[in-house]
């Protein structure tokens, strides 16, 4: 794997560090938003400044407005604004994997009209694919699109939807069939977020935040030209999105590292032997998940699609954040009582002890990924599975 960046690479975050630094808000400033509202108005126009400069959706043609560069170049743009204290989530699915899948799937009307405005920050995008009984097996998904004239009904819910609350547009997974297999029988559609019958109820969660949502559908009309799949080719069209979403790769991820524990937790947790240990031991898990990470990169860089070993990086993220935060916890015992407030460094632990047993969920969970692990990573034998085929 490479470690460091090839003359051209180095000339491009030369150049984006240069526009970072003369647009972005330092990190540390104390920048907030009280509400929704405030964040959203951020994030459009931190948006609009990016994609003026070309760097909104880097990897995207120019024709739609994107940066029409590679992958790599995301990446290095990813960790370079990391550095920032830039508004920052309110795009992640829309560009990195709703528009992608868009430009892959849809006409050219439909390109036309929808790439452009979601680039430059005027429309946002979810994607609907989980439901109360589908997450895991999402196949087994229950909402109904029915075919009427001019288009389809949709009728049903979905569930953990992020970002659906403010979103304008949506991918939606939908079953059309229910007579076929039910890898089979599903189909794709773009849905109008704000039509008549879509109905979004934030979830609060926790942490005192609502990033998660349910949406009904109840006699929701959307018209056949927005149909982004053959009818029965779904599952196909839901492949090409989280294909997408494993090009996502960024900079250092996490809730918190062991240096920042560190910080928080001062030089006394050097004191006792069994705190020395777990410290030592998340360092390293973060240094190997680093390595990973360098691997995807490298394989981005040679124009390769990083492999299913990226499974372990969120097995890994989700868990190791959970102890950190209960070791931190017990480390301060009644001092350590979670408050909800911000409290600076200590609002790292807090969300990562309430936030990391969503990670374990969210995108695939821990059980999911140790069978693609197992699956396609080791070469292990398939789990035994019974749903094939059925209906």
């Amino acid at each position: 794997m490479d470690f460091s960046d090839t003359p051209s690479e180095a000339a491009y975050r030369a150049r984006v560090r240069d526009w970072l630094e003369a647009n972005a808000p330092k990190r540390g400033t104390g920048r907030t938003f009280k509400d929704d509202a405030a964040l959203l108005n951020a994030a459009r126009g931190w948006q609009a400044q990016k994609a003026a400069a070309g760097f909104a959706a880097i990897t995207l043609p120019q024709s739609y407005g994107g940066g029409g560069g590679t992958a790599i170049e995301q990446v290095i743009y990813r960790q370079e604004e990391a550095r920032f204290d830039a508004p920052f989530g309110v795009y992640e699915i829309g560009l990195g994997m709703c528009i992608p899948t868009l430009i892959e799937l849809g006409s050219d009307a439909i390109k036309d009209r929808y790439a452009g405005p979601a680039i430059c920050g005027e429309e946002i995008w979810c994607q609907l694919f989980s439901e109360p009984s589908a997450g895991s097996d999402l196949a087994a998904l229950r909402t109904r699109a029915d075919p009427v004239v001019g288009g389809w009904r949709v009728n049903g819910q979905k569930l953990w939807s992020t970002g659906a609350q403010f979103s304008d547009f949506g991918l939606l997974l939908a079953r059309t069939d229910p007579d076929a297999p039910k890898h089979g029988g599903l189909t794709m559609f773009i849905i109008n977020m704000k039509a008549p019958g879509v109905e979004v109820r934030p979830i609060k969660q926790m942490t005192g935040e609502s990033e998660f949502n349910e949406v009904f559908f109840t006699d929701v009309f959307i018209p056949d030209d927005h149909r982004l799949t053959a009818p029965g080719g779904g599952w196909k069209g839901a492949m090409t999105t989280l294909m997408f979403e494993r090009l996502n790769v960024g900079a250092d991820i996490g809730l918190i590292d062991t240096l920042g524990l560190l910080d928080v937790l001062g030089a006394d947790s050097f004191s006792d032997g069994l705190a020395r240990d777990r410290l030592a031991h998340w360092y390293l898990v973060d240094r190997g998940l680093k390595l990973l990470g360098y691997q995807a990169i490298t394989a981005l860089a040679k124009g390769q699609m990083p492999g299913p070993e990226q499974s372990i990086t969120k097995l890994y993220l989700g868990r190791q954040a959970q102890e950190m935060a209960d070791f931190a916890l017990d480390h301060y015992a009644e001092s350590g009582a979670l408050t909800g407030k911000d409290l600076g460094d200590w609002s790292a632990i807090e969300r990562a002890w309430s936030f990391g047993a969503a990670m374990r969920i969210a995108g695939g969970t821990d059980e999911i990924l140790r069978n693609i692990i197992a699956e396609r990573v080791l070469g292990l034998p398939p789990e035994p599975r019974f749903d094939k085929g059925a209906r």
